[in-house]
């Protein structure tokens, strides 16, 4: 009898000690049947707003501008010091933000940023990542009084129609706010729509929430900004500046959390997207979007004096 190649032995013995512990549809494997059956076909939404150098923000920082990124150094042969780079003559282009805070837009804000003995946006735990998200409105109470703040008994309302608010979940406000973004008066605009101290209180130390979210860039209009305060001083983050709260599901969707991660940072800049099932009547499935590669446009990014920043034209 022959006998069998060496090298043919090898592979034939790693093929089935492969085949042995591969399952049968390596879709399985771990979470991805998660992805598969729950998360792929599910309806995605931004709540994020768009930073531009004309967005709203608190008067106290003022406002960002954005810029052609020049070079630094010279590179010989390549480039001087002080030279916008260009994609004509470098191949590529880039940005300079000057940004006056770390409080711009939609945000996440760690305790640090009132209480320096609690975590920095940097420290904070990377299971804030996935949460289930919860939506309150009170646009109707916002629409009798443009300052009005979410209380206890509007939660108690909402949970005997909705259930009980999950512990670890994320719970953003609903007031019809930012439907006047990205127009700069919204930020002077006072008083506006807040989430009153006792209501923070109880969605904490009732229902044991991760954090909360607000439409306005301020927790509310007193003039401590006692919830914020208290927030902060008691180890909670929260969310500032969020966006198309109309456009979820008050109960049911999850909510992803992504921000940089500076070193000893005060606030995010913070990308909130909601993911809600898959016959929801807003957002947009993996596979309804060109994704990679990317779709081309017919029109470029140029820089505009005007608006001060890239725009398609």
């Amino acid at each position: 009898m022959r006998s069998m190649n060496p090298t043919l032995a090898i592979i034939t013995l790693i093929a089935g000690a492969t085949a042995s512990v591969m399952p049968a549809n390596a879709d399985d494997v771990g979470l991805w049947n998660v992805y598969n059956e729950s998360l792929k076909g599910a309806k995605y939404i931004d709540l994020t707003h768009t930073i531009t150098p004309k967005i709203p923000v608190w008067i106290g920082f003022g406002g960002a501008t954005f810029a052609p990124a020049a070079a630094g150094v010279d590179i010989e042969g390549y480039v001087r010091k002080g030279d916008i780079f260009t994609y004509e003559k470098h191949g590529f282009e880039a940005s300079n933000y000057t940004l006056p805070t770390d409080q711009l837009g939609t945000q996440l804000d760690p305790p640090a940023h009132w209480a320096p003995e609690y975590p920095a946006i940097d420290e904070l735990p990377a299971t804030y990542t996935v949460r289930p998200l919860v939506v309150i409105p009170m646009e109707d109470k916002v629409a009798k009084d443009f300052g009005y703040a979410l209380k206890v008994s509007d939660i108690e309302e909402f949970e005997a129609s909705h259930g009980r608010i999950p512990e670890g979940s994320v719970v953003f406000v609903r007031s019809g706010w930012s439907k006047e973004w990205p127009d700069p008066a919204l930020a002077k605009k006072a008083p506006f729509p807040g989430v009153g101290l006792d209501a923070l209180k109880f969605l904490h130390q009732e229902r044991k929430i991760l954090f909360h979210g607000h439409e306005p860039l301020d927790t509310d209009a007193t003039p401590t900004l006692e919830g914020e305060s208290w927030l902060m001083h008691n180890g909670y983050a929260q969310a500032e500046g969020v966006a198309n709260l109309d456009q979820v599901a008050e109960t049911g969707c999850l909510v992803a959390i992504g921000f940089p991660k500076f070193g000893g940072g005060l606030g995010g800049y913070a990308r909130f997207i909601a993911i809600c099932p898959p016959d929801w009547k807003y957002g947009v499935s993996v596979g309804e979007v060109d994704e990679a590669p990317l779709p081309k446009s017919d029109k470029v990014l140029r820089f505009d004096e005007t608006s001060g920043m890239r725009v398609r034209q």
